[in-house]
């Protein structure tokens, strides 16, 4: 639609209208502007001379109050906004508005009175008004209050509004632009009708006549008269389909002779193509045939080939899949060694992975001790059963171990009777079929060996198994020796807070062998109590340090004879808080802290420091409290003599279920009445080293 030729041309002349009528009214509208500024100046100029007449006749009688009156009477006028009489500075003198009087003009104005030089010039003629200064003459009349060397005494500026003069003007343009709108239009409109009866009207014609020759009719004629120029068209029209009708016609005729022909020479030639495919397609068949034998012959080598390749890449896939399998177990033996620290924990958790691993019958590790020139079997596995740890054996050429330390390289020997410089029968008492053997080396220095002895099924260790041997016996040797470096370090800071606690208790005779009786008490109970291994060590480790926070209480407190006071039992009470402090740095000891720090909690939770209660406390801190307590009664301290054995007993007794946990009192007097540390019921002597049996 927007692409019809009419509308491009009824556009383009309406824009071309619409600019021309614009041009125009605009000029005409700046006339106007120029005009209706030209007449503000003569209104100006007329009422200023009307002004200037009047000042002058009131300063010609000396009657010069008078001039205010005189701007009052012309500003009636509602055209007039503002009348004032300024001086050179450009302060108000008179004006129709009595309270300007006295003020001074804007800078805006200053500045234009300073710098124009004309007897009358126009200031401002913007926002519907007018304004103007004139300058008014130092007559003849004037020179009785003025010096007759000024050639003018004042302005007069003047104001005018022009709304007026600018309300004719709007309607004068709004006229100008309805006439315009309407011009426009009318030029529109009949340059449209034109368009549509002498151009649009003709050209459609045309066009269906153009549609019926496309679709085959050449019968279609024209007539068109609106112009000289469309009946050129049409008969030229008329003339060109009628060429067109003859040249189809022609062509038709020559085309179905041509067919004819075409069919003829097509079926000879199709005769003599189908010969000739026929014997190529013969030649084809027989070189197929050759060559689908020789394909056959291909594809049975191939087959062959095939069944090669699959076979060796089952091999490979299996020795993969093996690889995988030892890889995952290394990780997972890594991963189950470095989980602990406790020694034993590890020799038997590495011992039995290993033997699991390599489906061995017997697995051990041998620590060397190069000085003595002695192993130490850590612990022998065999069956599943722990067997003979902690044996010494010496160190013979003809042992397993002694040939990898020398040459510290591992060994395999898949059938001991092809090794007869090995020994056929163990020191440690089997009988070795096929074995391996690996040493275990931290930074160039061998610890000691693991070996695996004997396969469950009777076969023999291959080099693959001893290879994961091998790399079982790194990670091992790196996680012992790591064991090894904790556990001595442990017992480092344990001898020396021991040597702490004993100094403390030689300084006082009373107390001297404390913790190593209420240590024997507080193991017997534990071991009664069937306590398992690692809080049996808690509690041993507890009841050797349980007043190590004694080192914090003055000497002459723990010495002091005689009764105590309420704040020396106060400060006493502190010890197992600094017990605590003291010991807080060693990580290890966490729960032996604990224990120390609950040793004086009562079982019904009257104790100090904290007051605790039972469920609260520690079974080895309620073991060390029964202990403490029976130790303390049974020895003589600087302000009481010890208790006989009955009256320990008794207060054992007495304060079962209060102070202490009755089930820990009842195997405890059990042990007592039993005699492992007293030799009868019956004596009273306080406890000492006389009187004690050493547990076994």
């Amino acid at each position: 639609m927007f692409n019809s030729l009419k509308l491009k041309i009824v556009g383009v002349v309406a824009v071309l209208v619409i600019a021309i009528i614009s041009i125009a009214t605009l000029h005409n509208y700046s006339h106007q502007k120029t005009m209706l500024v030209d007449v503000a100046e003569q209104s100006t100029g007329i009422l200023v001379e009307s002004i200037l007449t009047s000042i002058h006749s009131a300063m010609k009688f000396g009657h010069t109050a008078e001039v205010n009156e005189i701007l009052s009477r012309v500003k009636t006028n509602d055209f007039i906004k503002v009348l004032r009489v300024v001086d050179d500075e450009g302060q108000i003198i008179h004006s129709t508005n009595p309270n300007e009087i006295g003020q001074i003009l804007p800078l805006s104005k200053q500045g234009v009175l300073a710098t124009s030089k004309q007897q009358q010039f126009v200031y401002s003629s913007q926002n519907d008004v007018f304004a103007a200064f004139s300058r008014i003459p130092n007559t003849t009349e004037c020179h009785g209050c003025h010096a007759a060397s000024k050639s003018y005494i004042a302005l007069l500026e003047t104001e005018l509004y022009m709304q007026n003069f600018s309300h004719y003007i709007k309607q004068e343009q709004s006229a100008s632009i309805s006439s315009a709108i309407i011009i426009i239009i009318l030029i529109i409109g009949v340059l449209f009708l034109f368009l549509m009866y002498y151009v649009d009207r003709p050209i459609k014609h045309l066009i269906k006549s153009m549609q019926h020759v496309e679709s085959g009719d050449f019968s279609v004629s024209t007539n068109i008269t609106s112009s000289n120029e469309m009946k050129l068209l049409s008969t030229n029209f008329n003339l060109m389909v009628n060429k067109l009708n003859e040249l189809m016609s022609t062509t038709v005729m020559h085309e179905r002779e041509l067919a004819r022909a075409q069919e003829k020479l097509i079926h000879h030639h199709e005769t003599q193509l189908m010969n000739q495919k026929l014997e190529e397609q013969l030649k084809e068949i027989e070189n197929l045939n050759i060559s689908l034998e020789e394909r056959i012959e291909e594809v049975e080598e191939a087959n062959y080939t095939v069944a090669d390749l699959a076979s060796e890449l089952e091999q490979k896939n299996m020795n993969l899949k093996q690889a995988v399998d030892r890889l995952s177990t290394i990780y997972k033996i890594g991963l189950a060694i470095n989980s602990t620290i406790d020694i034993d924990r590890l020799f038997n958790l590495i011992v039995r992975t290993t033997a699991t691993t390599l489906n061995a019958h017997i697995g051990y590790i041998i620590l060397y001790d190069a000085e003595r020139q002695r192993f130490t079997v850590t612990n022998l596995i065999g069956g599943g059963k722990l067997l003979t740890p902690g044996k010494s054996i010496p160190v013979k050429d003809s042992g397993v171990s002694s040939w990898v330390i020398k040459n510290r390289q591992p060994l395999l020997v898949p059938d001991i009777n092809k090794a007869p410089q090995f020994d056929r029968f163990s020191e440690l008492g089997y009988e070795r079929k096929s074995l391996i053997c690996a040493p275990l080396i931290v930074k160039d220095e061998i610890i000691g060996t693991i070996s695996v002895v004997n396969k469950l099924d009777d076969s023999q260790f291959v080099s693959d198994e001893l290879e994961m041997l091998s790399t079982i016996a790194a990670q091992a040797a790196i996680a012992i020796k790591n064991a090894t470096l904790y556990d001595d370090q442990q017992q480092t800071y344990l001898n020396t807070i021991q040597a702490l606690v004993s100094a403390i208790e030689a300084s006082d005779s009373y107390t001297r062998g404390h913790s190593e009786r209420v240590t024997r008490y507080s193991v017997e109970i534990g071991r009664r109590m069937n306590l398992p291994s690692n809080r049996m060590q808690i509690l041993e480790r507890a009841a050797v340090l349980h007043d190590i926070g004694k080192i914090g209480i003055d000497l002459s407190l723990l010495h002091k004879e005689g009764k105590l006071t309420p704040k020396d039992i106060r400060e006493l009470q502190q010890h197992p808080d600094i017990g605590i402090k003291i010991l807080e740095p060693i990580q290890f000891l966490q729960d032996v802290r604990t224990c120390i720090g609950q040793h004086h909690e009562r079982y019904d939770g009257l104790g100090y420091p904290k007051r605790l209660g039972k469920d609260e406390q520690l079974l080895e801190s309620r073991i060390l409290a029964v202990a403490d307590s029976f130790d303390a009664m049974t020895s003589d301290r600087p302000y009481r003599k010890a208790l006989s054995l009955e009256n320990a007993l008794r207060e054992l007794t007495d304060n079962s279920g209060t102070q202490f946990d009755p089930e820990i009192v009842d195997v405890f007097i059990t042990i007592l009445e039993e005699g492992i540390f007293f030799l009868s019921r019956q004596d009273s002597l306080p406890f000492n080293e006389s009187t004690c049996e050493v547990n076994a």
